[in-house]
């Protein structure tokens, strides 16, 4: 073949490539799918929603405020409603830095060391994922109960941990201690050390390592991480019930109130309740959407450097 025919060809192959899809190729493209079928897909997906979250949200301030503004106020300022609320603050201010501690130490072991056990160590973080909340309060009254092995011990010196405040946060710490670690080791992982291992080199310490130059790498994933965290500390019904002992007052989370009201058939102060919850749930996304977006954003920062460099 001689070299005319070779270059013949090849701006043959050229042109065919420029040009523009035909009809035919167009509707065999499986992302171009008809428009009844993405009209079908949309109103399928917002009548879910619409069922499954607007409507029963809506319905939780209706009924919260369905007896008047004074009704609601009376159902979120009585004695039983603000010692659940500081209760479920108390336990996600201890619980939140807690996870958030184990988080990064975890994260930043797994994402820049090898040893031994580190794929055991990841899989126990997914742990609280795979067993019931129910079952992690039924296994924390079985340790210090008063048929736990503990008991004695913890009788001898005067020290509650179920039905009190130390066994609502262990519940608590238990169910949530996968978030921040979870966001964070994927994210560290594909930053690298590159970065860390050049302020080394260069004479930096461990701390000012971490504060310098992993702290604002990591930020806004661990900022996600820590709001996820926070949500789920608040709202976490099973493990706390178990461990509780459902005290007025002293032992009752925001959510087992709402429970304990509702059965008491005093609905609005049920769901008064429930709409501060749901109040929180919706600062809670609003937050995550704007973490999301930040985190978005500094990816995309950190991949235009690493691009023009």
């Amino acid at each position: 073949m001689t070299s005319e025919n070779v270059q013949s060809m090849s701006d043959s192959l050229a042109i065919s490539r420029a040009m523009p899809r035909s009809a035919h190729t167009r509707k065999a493209d499986p992302t171009d799918e008809p428009a009844l079928v993405k009209v079908l897909l949309i109103a399928v997906a917002l009548v879910f929603f619409a069922l499954f979250l607007v409507l029963p949200l809506a319905s939780v301030f209706v009924t919260a405020l369905g007896k008047g503004a004074t009704a609601y106020w009376a159902g979120l300022t009585n004695d039983d409603a603000l010692g659940a609320m500081r209760l479920t603050l108390s336990i996600a201010a201890i619980a939140v830095p807690l996870n958030l501690v184990f988080g990064v130490a975890a994260s930043w072991a797994i994402a820049r060391f090898e040893f031994k056990g580190k794929s055991v160590l990841t899989t126990l973080i997914d742990l609280p994922f795979s067993v019931s909340p129910v079952i992690a309060g039924m296994t924390f009254l079985l340790i210090f109960g008063r048929q736990g092995p503990l008991w004695d011990f913890l009788e001898a010196h005067d020290l509650k941990i179920v039905f009190a405040l130390p066994g609502l946060v262990l519940a608590t710490v238990f169910v949530t201690f996968p978030f921040v670690a979870r966001e964070l080791i994927p994210l560290m992982q594909a930053q690298g050390g590159e970065e860390e291992e050049a302020a080394r080199v260069l004479g930096a310490s461990g701390w000012q390592v971490f504060t310098r130059v992993t702290l604002p790498k990591i930020k806004w994933g661990l900022l996600y991480g820590v709001i996820l965290c926070n949500a789920r500390a608040m709202g976490e019904f099973g493990a706390v019930s178990v461990v509780s002992g459902h005290i007025r007052g002293e032992t009752n989370t925001l959510p087992l109130h709402v429970e304990i009201e509702y059965n008491d058939y005093h609905t609005v102060g049920a769901f008064a309740a429930a709409s501060v919850l749901a109040l929180l749930a919706l600062a809670t996304l609003a937050l995550k959407l704007w973490a999301e977006r930040k985190l978005a954003q500094d990816k995309a920062a950190r991949r235009e450097d690493a691009l023009s460099a």
